[in-house]
């Protein structure tokens, strides 16, 4: 199979930046402007954990592996450049079409954000389908964007709308790599990440490093249709929803009080971006709800533990 595959990548055409070597030598190689910082990030998904194999198309498998990655490049206010893309398939016939499609799903991704596949490995066993990828960015200013830096008074916002994710955009989502490059250009943004397990979770997470506290709202939670449709069957409210489920990939950023204006005005983005809270000095994250009373945040997003 593997040699197969490799017959198969040798007849695919990809953009590749000047000086860059992708599939065919023993090792990929990338251009690197000097004093520029390297942000790399790796993800693994598997069968019956991020995906069932008879709910999508191989296709659909690859842009998730990768679109997950380029998300935490995001996150960072990053610009992805290449990925490394690793296969473990089931043994027998179906292992070269599943590879083919898979990298094809990855590859039509990475053009989108010129992240190329650059590299990787295959490999069958008497098992399910699990795909890993690296991705490496470059950071077009002077340091990432980390969780750590929101200090008190800074604002809480966040990009698109949240909760649903299992309906269909946890398989389908764009990164927001445009957004975050578009928003360190009209704002100083303090603090980042995205939010891969549930808003109830990963802002407990950023508060952390931060060493902060914080308190959202309920009412101005940008919530999805997807959250809506659930909450119809679980019995659960819509804002529920969109505070503990996961994979929306959006992202989560704060920004300080005296540039809250500024970003409100110039942003022009088709992707909403919604304040949803601010930043404590004391520790403990809270939520006003929406008949105006302040409770614990309770962190009931997805866990891997």
């Amino acid at each position: 199979m593997e040699q197969a595959f490799l017959k198969y990548l040798a007849q695919q055409k990809q953009t590749l930046p000047t000086e860059t070597l992708g599939i065919g030598d023993d090792a990929a190689v990338l251009s690197w402007p000097a004093e520029t910082k390297l942000v790399v990030c790796t993800d693994l998904i598997s069968d019956e954990t991020d995906f069932h194999l008879a709910d999508v198309t191989p296709q659909q498998i690859g842009r998730k592996a990768l679109a997950i990655n380029i998300s935490d490049i995001a996150a960072m206010a990053c610009q992805p450049v290449g990925a490394l893309l690793t296969l473990l398939l089931p043994k027998g016939d179906v292992s070269l079409p599943l590879a083919q499609g898979i990298y094809e799903g990855a590859a039509q991704l990475g053009e989108q954000f010129g992240c190329p596949i650059i590299g990787g490995d295959t490999n069958t066993w008497p098992g399910k389908v699990a795909v890993s990828v690296t991705v490496f960015g470059r950071c077009p200013a002077e340091k990432p964007l980390l969780r750590k830096g929101a200090q008190p008074g800074d604002a809480i916002f966040v990009t698109g709308q949240l909760g649903g994710s299992i309906l269909g955009h946890h398989i389908d989502f764009t990164p927001r790599v445009h957004e975050a490059l578009q928003l360190r250009q009209i704002c100083g943004l303090s603090a980042g990440m995205d939010l891969s397990d549930g808003l109830s979770i990963d802002l407990p997470r950023l508060c952390e490093q931060s060493r902060v506290g914080a308190e959202i709202e309920s009412r101005p939670l940008p919530v999805s249709p997807a959250a809506i449709q659930m909450a119809a069957g679980t019995g659960k409210t819509p804002q529920w929803h969109a505070l503990n489920d996961g994979e929306d990939f959006e992202l989560l950023f704060t920004v300080p009080a005296g540039e809250v204006e500024r970003l409100e005005r110039e942003w022009s983005g088709p992707v909403p971006i919604t304040r949803i809270g601010t930043i404590l000095a004391d520790p403990g994250v809270w939520l006003v709800n929406e008949k105006g009373s302040r409770e614990p945040l309770q962190p009931e997003g997805f866990s891997h533990q």
